[in-house]
């Protein structure tokens, strides 16, 4: 397939004009190239939004280890940009999470919109003060033996997990772990001297930053400082509105520049539902009508109901610069789990994930290795 006079934002996100030949859904050839082809001029395209960190959408919840939940949120996803995601766990028993995990692993490559990237393990091995809206019946102590068979038994899919390096004995945890996949700081009550000890450790992330983890004050950098602080560390945010104020945001990206932050919808099953009562995590949630997240029946904050397109365009409206937003929500997310030769921008040889838009950012067509979604 030829896809003819195309307005894209490159591999180092600058817009061109070119033809996309596409071939065994990847891109393998930009340029001009001969033969007949869809004419796209009019339109802008985008590379496929990468989610490394959703728990849900439209009814369906990753953790309900079953296909037709993973049918409800790819199909959603697909529909609003996002071509990849990362299917993100709560803190469950481990027989649960197990389970959880294999069935994720066994639909992998049966998706019917956005593909599964990863798997993201937020939790078990978390700070009970800083639990959020995880089930605190099972916060547990972390162990390298209980990480390998969920590594094992989700085919080495595993992308992430959160911990909280200063609930156990880490150390050994972080620096084997770190060897397999990506580990992260958060739900965590850590210093700023325990989140350095982390980082040198070997972990390279933190999840949805200011979230259910230590501030940074003037004399006390946190968790929020430490990680801002080194160069070496993603850091997720979650741009519904809600959960972070425009104004943090806007300090938060002239900190971290272009290439470390990761957008991410921390979204739950009520994502595209509107208001009502739902579960997460083995708890009730609320959403009230024409709210940016859902709550605890205490009030706490519990997950978001957005997804990545909208918080894109929000950073829009916030005043952040579209080549930072676009690169927070695509290339970023997928260089931080390690996919980044795959997906995550418009290259040749590249899988051909292609969302385009109108000029008001509206979303026309999606492509999802070269199909239409």
């Amino acid at each position: 397939m030829i896809l003819k006079n195309v307005c894209f934002y490159n591999e180092v996100f600058e817009k061109e004009v070119a033809d996309i030949l596409i071939e065994n859904g990847k891109i393998s050839a930009i340029g001009i190239i001969d033969g007949e082809g869809r004419d796209m001029s009019g339109l802008i395209a985008l590379p496929g939004f990468v989610d490394i960190h959703i728990h849900g959408a439209n009814g369906g919840d990753c953790s309900d280890a079953s296909r037709e939940s993973l049918d409800k949120i790819s199909e959603y996803l697909g529909k609003n940009g996002v071509t990849s995601f990362c299917a993100t766990t709560m803190t469950f028993g481990r027989e649960t999470l197990c389970s959880i995990v294999k069935t994720i692993a066994d639909y992998k490559g049966y998706e019917r919109g956005a593909k599964i990237a990863g798997i993201n393990l937020e939790g078990p091995f978390i700070a009970m003060s800083k639990k959020g809206a995880q089930n605190p019946d099972f916060v547990r102590w972390g162990t390298i033996d209980e990480f390998n068979e969920l590594f094992e038994k989700s085919n080495s899919l595993v992308k992430l997990i959160t911990i909280a390096p200063e609930a156990f004995d880490s150390a050994d945890f972080i620096k084997e772990v770190s060897k397999k996949c990506v580990v992260s700081i958060g739900h965590s009550a850590a210093d700023a001297r325990e989140a350095q000890k982390a980082f040198d450790e070997g972990i390279t992330h933190a999840t949805h930053l200011y979230n259910a983890m230590t501030p940074m004050t003037h004399r006390e950098a946190g968790i929020v400082g430490t990680a801002i602080d080194n160069e070496k560390v993603f850091c997720e945010l979650i741009c519904d509105g809600g959960h972070i104020c425009p104004a943090v945001l806007r300090n938060t990206f002239k900190m971290l520049g272009e290439n470390r932050v990761c957008v991410i919808s921390d979204s739950m099953c009520a994502a595209g539902l509107g208001a009502g009562e739902f579960n997460l995590g083995c708890q009730p949630v609320f959403v009230e009508e024409n709210g940016k997240y859902a709550v605890l029946k205490n009030g706490t904050i519990a997950a978001s109901i957005s997804n990545l397109f909208k918080e894109f365009k929000n950073l829009l409206s916030f005043g952040i610069d579209f080549k930072t937003a676009l690169k927070s929500c695509t290339i970023n997310p997928a260089r931080a789990i390690g996919e980044d030769d795959k997906i995550g921008s418009i290259a040749t040889g590249k899988f051909a994930d292609i969302v385009f838009v109108d000029e008001n950012l509206e979303i026309k067509e999606v492509y999802i290795n070269g199909e239409l979604a």
